[in-house]
């Protein structure tokens, strides 16, 4: 399921970051193009901890070291948005269509997968 929303975010997020290249907005397509590879990336970190979490091989003190990269990759994604718009290097907006787009494949995606269910 993720290298289907990895290879459909890339057939959504490239041909909206080049259509946005005829908007007037400055950093706009890049930060479109910013925006899906942070949430492709949180989004194979959120994979890699579940499935840290829920193999039985692992055992207990796996589990408070998941939480701790859970949220030290959470702190990690705000503080690149951080750095990021304060050195006004991306557009905010057009960061979050970025991480609007991948969210939406998310969804999509895992309705289709929990409907086989």
């Amino acid at each position: 399921m993720i290298r289907r929303i990895n290879r459909q975010s890339l057939f959504v997020v490239i041909p909206l970051a080049a259509i946005s290249a005829f908007i007037d907005w400055k950093r706009l397509p890049a930060s479109i193009l910013i925006g899906g590879a942070l949430a492709l990336a949180n989004l194979k970190g959120l994979h890699w901890g579940v499935t840290g979490l829920l193999n039985p091989e692992e055992g207990k003190e796996a589990k408070g070291m998941l939480v701790f990269f859970s949220m030290f990759r959470l702190l990690i994604v705000f503080a690149v948005l951080a750095i990021l718009i304060y050195l006004r290097l991306v557009n905010v907006i057009g960061v979050l269509v970025g991480l609007t787009v991948v969210f939406f494949l998310l969804i999509k995606e895992g309705l289709k997968e929990a409907r086989r269910l």
